[in-house]
């Protein structure tokens, strides 16, 4: 029997209210349903625009309009998912409106910088505004769903992904995802320009053994607790609608199929009811990690883990009704996972009117406008970070004769918007460093020879780039990783600057022994600079900047924005050095402070333990000074707060923003504590001469932590505190947790 599309049914033969509340209209709708169409509810494929890895091919038509199929990746334009959804609804028994998803990671058509560029902003309006504008340009598209936010903490350069998330901090993974969640979801998933978010990769994705990407992760349970689980609670705490299982193993589970952390953990612990949906094929990889024996097998432990829904993989619709007929798995886990897909669609109004996401004139008018392009200017600005300026080599004067731009960057329009660039506009609307130039410079200023490729060891630009450097009066090389390198499937072993650009940066230093030269660097990790930071005067990180990249990069390179972005991830002298951050914990042999090189310490014998830039490192135009450190009291208690404040004071030329930091530690534990935590921090514009005080409040909530029973708490003693500009400082002040 052929149905009336639902949207119509639920109200007129079901005859549900809409003063009923959600579930209440799930429960009603899903009497309707068979179990196969339930089945149908957990199974996404895709579109054929874009692949994230294995291809499974599938009749999408043919499986929407006999109700097994519930989501879709990569299908968007208010055309595509209109036909699509039209099927759904109008051709299918129930009428169903389909979910559509898309990979919406730092933009969707206005791109802003990669998303480890946009943690070092420090600036949570920002990344909350970033967003907000990729929500209301992809749901201009017909999306309803993106896979993001990625709030994997990750120390680990070497992998790939890391370029997708928010560094190696704790405390700070927690505050940027709560921003992402809420410019993605807003504060009414009703409204047409609002998506579902989705908090990925559950879990310790970004740990992975050598940072070889989809690798094997180990950790106990403490280090799981305590550093990468919680900014997926702080996930779960702003509202997140879905999560999304990683393909990593961890402790030898995969996590797709890891019944601890999806149902122990997320489902009981933290009470989450949004659904989970696996990585691409993630279910199917289970049996290349020797979990799985076979797809069946697949399929089973991914429902019993706790997986709502199938990326991809096509086990779940071929495999999950005769699994319950033989008792293998519950059916009251199908109808659990089905139910939470149907409450998404129902919060994002699919059912009151499955085409509200289709208009053509929002379409046309909602991407690029000028004021997402101008935040994504300011933002791209906010993001880069400062990592030397000797001498004051930077900004540069736009009356100097002629400065030299060098480098396989210059020009770019494509590398600058990075990968995980949704539909941006590569080459039409993004905007090169040299473009830029044009708002400062006149052509006649400007000399330019591109040297290099990134990759490749053809050396005859060489010969060009050496002549116009020693014509210019400074010199300004672009250079980096082209988006290629960094993102998934993108790990590195080597951190330096790739291929022969390190050669390159020597030569023209060889030829122009006396000009300063600043390097501008385009990349998706931290890197091995330790080469460069001797031949070079200033290096200015950029990330992958996004659109107007190349606008942004000009308005820092000229001073007409001050650097203000800090590293919210170490930069390593060497790979050697790896994994390296701040808040490692010390050993029983540590290093003396006056005595690096001390015999049968905890020291390397050819480099120093430190890295060559510290988590929290940026430098600015003018400059700062901090003064000593106030306690309102030496003494916490556990229901009274103690305030630490700071006056911080802009001495130098240029107005500007200072991030200020707190950290904390705990000096003795019933398990050893980091050497410094990152417990809170704040974004202050100081006009040049003003001074403003900065106070933090410190609680006992902000001392907590998984102890060797797995109970979160904190324990009386003694913590040391500080407020600095980074996270390379020697403690001086300390307060006592008493009962």
């Amino acid at each position: 029997m052929k149905l009336k599309p639902l949207y119509i049914v639920v109200i007129s033969c079901i005859q549900i209210s809409f003063a009923q509340n959600y579930e209440t209209k799930v429960d009603s709708l899903m009497q309707l349903m068979t179990l196969q169409e339930k089945i149908g509810q957990t199974t996404m494929y895709s579109g054929n625009w874009d692949q994230t890895g294995p291809f499974v091919g599938s009749d999408n038509g043919k499986y929407i309009r006999e109700g097994n199929m519930g989501a879709m990746l990569n299908a968007m334009s208010v055309k595509g998912t209109r036909d699509l959804q039209k099927i759904a609804v109008e051709e299918s028994r129930l009428g169903i409106p389909l979910l559509f998803g898309y990979d919406v990671i730092h933009g969707h058509r206005t791109i802003f910088p990669i998303n480890l560029g946009l943690s070092a902003s420090w600036d949570l309006r920002m990344i909350e505004e970033s967003s907000r504008i990729a929500a209301e340009e992809a749901s201009a598209e017909g999306i309803h769903w993106t896979f993001a936010p990625m709030i994997d903490v990750s120390r680990e350069p070497r992998w790939g992904r890391i370029s997708e998330g928010a560094g190696e901090d704790v405390y700070l993974n927690n505050r940027i995802a709560e921003a992402y969640v809420k410019g993605f979801q807003g504060d009414d998933l009703s409204q047409h320009n609002t998506i579902l978010a989705c908090a990925k990769h559950y879990v310790a994705y970004g740990a992975a053994q050598a940072g070889r990407d989809y690798h094997t992760t180990n950790m106990g349970e403490g280090e799981l607790r305590n550093v990468y689980l919680p900014p997926f609670k702080a996930a779960v705490n702003a509202g997140v609608e879905t999560f999304m299982s990683a393909f990593n193993e961890l402790n030898g589970v995969p996590t797709s199929g890891n019944k601890f952390t999806l149902r122990d953990i997320l489902r009981d612990e933290w009470k989450f009811d949004g659904f989970v949906v696996s990585d691409y094929t993630s279910i199917n990889e289970m049996i290349n990690h020797g979990f799985a024996k076979d797809s069946i097998d697949a399929a089973k432990i991914g429902m019993n883990a706790g997986v709502d829904m199938d990326m991809v993989g096509d086990v779940y619709r071929l495999h999950l009704q005769q699994l319950i007929e033989d008792g293998k798995v519950s059916e009251t886990y199908i109808n659990d996972a089905c139910k939470r897909i149907l409450m998404a669609k129902y919060k994002l109004g699919l059912f009151d009117d499955p085409y509200r996401y289709i208009d053509e004139k929002r379409e046309a008018t909602t991407k690029y406008r000028p004021k997402f392009l101008a935040k994504a200017q300011e933002i791209a600005s906010a993001s880069s970070v400062l990592l030397q300026n000797k001498n004051e080599t930077l900004p540069l004067s736009n009356t100097t004769n002629t400065i030299a731009f060098i480098g396989p960057l210059v020009k770019d329009k494509a590398d600058i918007l990075g990968n995980w660039a949704a539909k941006g506009d590569r080459y039409g609307k993004a905007i090169s460093i040299f473009e830029g130039l044009s708002a400062y410079l006149k052509p006649e200023q400007i000399l330019f020879a591109k040297g290099c490729d990134i990759l490749t060891d053809d050396e005859s630009g060489f010969e060009e780039a050496i002549k116009i450097s020693k014509q210019a009066d400074a010199i300004v090389l672009v250079m980096g990783e082209d988006h290629h390198m960094s993102g998934e499937a993108a790990s590195r072993t080597d951190l330096k600057i790739p291929g022969i650009q390190p050669k390159l940066i020597r030569k023209i230093r060889e030829a122009n022994l006396t000009k300063k030269i600043t390097l501008v660097l385009m990349n998706g990790r931290p890197l091995n600079l330790s080469k460069e930071v001797e031949l070079v005067d200033a290096i200015l990180e950029i990330w992958f900047p996004g659109t107007m990249g190349g606008a942004a990069t000009a308005d820092l390179l000229f001073g007409k924005v001050n650097p203000s972005g800090k590293l919210t991830v170490t930069f390593p002298r060497n790979v050697g050095q790896v994994p390296i951050y701040y808040n490692m914990k010390n050993t029983g042999r540590p290093i003396p402070e006056h005595w690096p090189k001390a015999d049968y310490k905890s020291n390397y014998i050819d480099v120093a333990n430190t890295p060559l830039f510290a988590f929290g490192h940026g430098l600015s135009y003018t400059s700062f000074k901090y003064s000593e450190l106030k306690l309102s009291s030496e003494t916490l208690t556990y229901s009274n707060a103690i305030e630490a404040s700071i006056e911080v004071s802009n001495t130098g030329k240029f107005d500007g923003y200072e991030i200020v930091q707190l950290y904390i530690h705990d000096k003795v534990g019933s398990v050893t504590r980091p050497v410094k935590e990152l417990k809170g921090f704040e974004k202050v514009f100081l006009k040049k001469g003003q001074t403003k005080t900065i106070t933090f409040t410190i609680t006992v909530e902000d001392l907590k932590f998984y102890n060797s029973e797995m109970t979160y708490g904190v324990e009386t003693g003694e913590f040391e505190i500080a407020i600095a500009p980074h996270s390379d400082f020697k403690f001086k002040h300390a307060f006592n947790l008493i009962d």
